[in-house]
């Protein structure tokens, strides 16, 4: 059958290139993209980051306490124009996890993963530190998720263009592909998989808000639907299906949402 043993998820499978549109990418100059998005992260992550301090200082016991190792995961990832910069993270994984393997996609049932981590992982709380990269302009609470050089160094033209916007903790396409681990769960090989089906996808979201015209209300909405798919998946799925037909995905990929 090729590359696809069937769908990664009922109704996915790679997209076909009569339906892989690029997006526009003429942003309307406004006051939020002007000034007011990078001013709304700024003060929503230092009001996060004071906030939330009880629970980033739990999370870091828990990590400390049941695994030996640093506590936070530093990565080099590729941020606006192409600038590269250490993402953190809560570490979720052995410290010589990738000392055998090298850098490959985790699984949901990932031996490497630790017990803490994985629930770190299922909650997303080991991203609670990104905060720290919104903090310093590195990233934005929404926009294309950053991905490590070698991956950066695959991305086709319009691809690109990701490169465009600052990186984000969440968009579309972290919603939509929120169950990733379970996807590449059962294939012989996960970086196959994951490069051939599961980004091309993952592109073709992020270049919607890419393309889309920034507002504090779009970037609420993906925050208020990333909350969402935590606790109802299906609803947050719907309205992420409602919203790539709003952002002018076509059927195709509004099918995959």
């Amino acid at each position: 059958m090729g590359v696809m043993e069937g769908h990664v998820r009922p109704g996915i499978e790679s997209p076909s290139k009569r339906g892989a549109r690029p997006a526009p990418l003429a942003q309307r100059v406004t006051l939020y993209v002007r000034g007011g998005k990078r001013a709304f992260d700024f003060v929503a992550s230092l009001a996060g980051l004071a906030i939330l301090s009880p629970l980033l200082l739990l999370c870091a016991l828990l990590v400390r306490l049941t695994s030996r190792g640093p506590i936070l995961f530093r990565q080099r990832r590729v941020g606006l124009g192409g600038r590269p910069f250490d993402v953190l993270k809560f570490r979720t994984m052995r410290p010589d996890a990738e000392k055998a393997t090298g850098a490959i996609i985790a699984q949901q049932e990932d031996p490497r993963i630790t017990r803490v981590g994985r629930f770190l992982r299922k909650t997303r709380l080991d991203e609670l530190p990104q905060l720290w990269n919104v903090l310093r302009g590195d990233m934005s609470f929404v926009g294309p998720r950053p991905n490590v050089p070698r991956e950066t160094a695959l991305y086709t033209p319009v691809e690109q263009r990701l490169l465009a916007a600052r990186p984000g903790i969440t968009d579309l396409a972290s919603i939509v592909f929120a169950d990733e681990g379970e996807i590449l769960r059962a294939s012989p090989d996960p970086d196959l998989r994951y490069h051939q089906v599961i980004r091309p996808w993952k592109s073709r979201l992020a270049m919607l808000y890419v393309g889309a015209h920034w507002s504090l209300r779009t970037d609420l909405r993906l925050l208020w639907l990333t909350g969402m798919n935590a606790i109802a998946r299906p609803r947050a799925l719907a309205a992420c299906a409602a919203w790539v037909c709003r952002l002018g995905g076509d059927q195709e990929l509004a099918r995959v949402a």
